[in-house]
């Protein structure tokens, strides 16, 4: 495991929290304990200035809720520095959550992520400009997942060959999908967290909490997408996949790999080329085994509730 970076004295002070911090295990590498809280680096303060607020709002919502049960939703609660700052040294803080443990049911990952994207549907009605106006890594292989195929074809230019090749193969499947085909649902853009996979944990009574979320502008099914795509790579069951293999979700997870081989180009290919290798023969229409869940009709009936 890596050795995660160390918040300075200056960071503890102004969280207030002991100098002896200790590193967290799994997707949270980057991540330290120190305290009562876990300090995560690489955070912009203009973005937490205006997410923190939203997820701490939530979070005591969703925990103080009258009919909640010991295993519903939780979100983890971002915290403050002592002088208001909700980053210090591009370190953000949440609440640690003792006898929390990873998250390792892909199944409750990704019921995590339809939950959530469903509480913050009628709370952020607008998208934010500090979420459109990201320049970091991840925003930008964002917006070029979304873009058209003249500038998909023309980033793939500036990439490896095997990334490349993967880049251009999807903006030609891209370009001949049926775009009346789409949904609402896979079309309707909201705030979401664009980074579920390792990012979902369980609390002492099993409950899912949700923690470090990282904020787009996007379809609530690309979000999951994306997470069903970096759990396959993360060795959870290809067959997962095939839920997003339908004409009004296609388009998801095609957006997800390019979004994924994008954000990091000397990724693993072969694993990206393995998925469009098998939506070559999933039928669009149905396959030979048992009824796939509708990605669409979960994420509506999500909303209406």
């Amino acid at each position: 495991m890596p050795t995660p970076a160390t918040p300075s004295s200056h960071v503890l002070d102004l969280f207030a929290v002991p100098e002896v911090v200790e590193p967290l295990p799994g997707a949270l590498t980057d991540s330290v304990r120190a305290g009562d809280l876990v300090l995560s680096p690489g955070r912009d303060a203009a973005v937490q200035a205006w997410l923190s607020p939203l997820l701490a709002r939530l979070a005591v919502r969703l925990d103080e809720r009258p009919d909640r049960r010991a295993q519903d939703l939780r979100v983890a609660m971002p915290v403050p520095a002592r002088d208001g700052a909700w980053v210090v040294e591009g370190w953000a803080a949440s609440r640690w959550e003792p006898g929390t443990t990873a998250c390792l049911d892909p199944a409750v990952t990704l019921a995590a992520g339809r939950l959530l994207h469903a509480r913050l549907a009628p709370l952020v009605t607008e998208p934010p400009a500090v979420v459109l106006e990201r320049t970091d890594a991840r925003a930008r292989a964002e917006r070029l997942a979304f873009a058209g195929g003249a500038d998909l074809r023309a980033a793939a230019g500036t990439l490896p060959a095997g990334a490349a090749g993967l880049v251009r193969r999807v903006a030609d499947l891209l370009d001949g999908l049926d775009p009346d085909a789409a949904s609402p649902a896979a079309t309707r853009h909201q705030l979401v967290h664009a980074d579920l996979a390792g990012h979902v944990l369980l609390d002492a009574a099993g409950a899912p909490v949700v923690v470090d979320v990282d904020p787009a502008w996007r379809p609530p099914l690309w979000a999951e997408a994306v997470a069903a795509l970096d759990l396959v790579r993360g060795g959870a069951d290809p067959a997962r996949l095939d839920r997003y293999a339908g004409a009004a979700t296609r388009a998801a997870l095609l957006r997800a790999v390019l979004f994924g081989a994008l954000v990091d180009p000397a990724a693993d290919v072969a694993a990206y080329t393995a998925v469009l290798d098998r939506l070559d023969v999933v039928d669009l229409g149905g396959h030979d085994g048992p009824p796939r869940p509708d990605p669409v009709a979960e994420t509506e009936e999500l909303h209406r509730g």
